[in-house]
């Protein structure tokens, strides 16, 4: 049976330029699963949500599209998934790499 999904957001991956895109940039593919994680010690952004690529930091969800995805992972509720929409090597590093996040049932009883 295939789970139920529902579009959260797009957006592009904020901070690129600072992380480790450069070193994945040709691994990464038009649905790859990007991992979210809560980032508390960010000095910037005290709800900031950094995106990973397996092992490799590639930058953040934009602060402005944050506060859901922060409540989310906060509580413990990971029903949201996050993949690559989008690559276009030619722009500049902070629009390369766009996302998209759905909610994902949850099929816990």
């Amino acid at each position: 049976m295939k789970s139920k999904k529902e579009h959260l957001a797009n957006f592009h991956l904020a901070g690129a330029t600072y992380y480790d895109l450069v070193l994945c940039f040709q691994e990464l593919k038009i649905g790859s699963i990007v991992e979210a994680r809560l980032e508390p010690e960010n000095k910037f952004d005290n709800r900031a949500i950094a995106l990973y690529y397996e092992d490799k930091k590639l930058g953040f969800i934009p602060k402005s599209e944050n506060r859901i995805f922060y409540k989310l992972l906060h509580l413990n509720y990971a029903i949201f998934e996050c993949r690559i929409q989008q690559i276009d090597p030619t722009q500049h590093p902070e629009h390369q790499i766009k996302i998209v996040a759905h909610l994902i049932e949850n099929t816990t009883p």
